[in-house]
């Protein structure tokens, strides 16, 4: 059960985060206010790894800097382990 809600949570802050990256690409063309960097690489650090992969890819934002890479690979490594845990877990209890 627990399995279920986390990747619920997942996949709401990964929605969110893509929607965010969206919106800073959107901001930059227009030269409008800005998300900050440090921002956009907490969000896909604390839940949203998928989402701002796929933003950096599908919006072609952010992708020449290394350190969203990193971050964000390194997020999806922490949250998979997270739920290949869970599941474990839920698998021999």
């Amino acid at each position: 059960m627990l399995l279920k809600y986390y990747l619920i949570i997942l996949g709401v802050l990964s929605a969110f985060t893509f929607l965010i990256y969206g919106m800073d690409k959107n901001a930059a063309k227009k030269d409008l206010w800005r998300t900050p960097e440090r921002r956009l690489l907490l969000f896909g650090f604390c839940g949203g790894a998928v989402g701002a992969l796929l933003g950096m890819q599908i919006f072609r934002h952010k992708t020449r800097k290394w350190y969203f890479w990193a971050v964000n690979l390194l997020g999806i490594a922490w949250q998979s382990a997270l739920a290949v845990y869970l599941f474990v877990n839920r698998a021999s209890a």
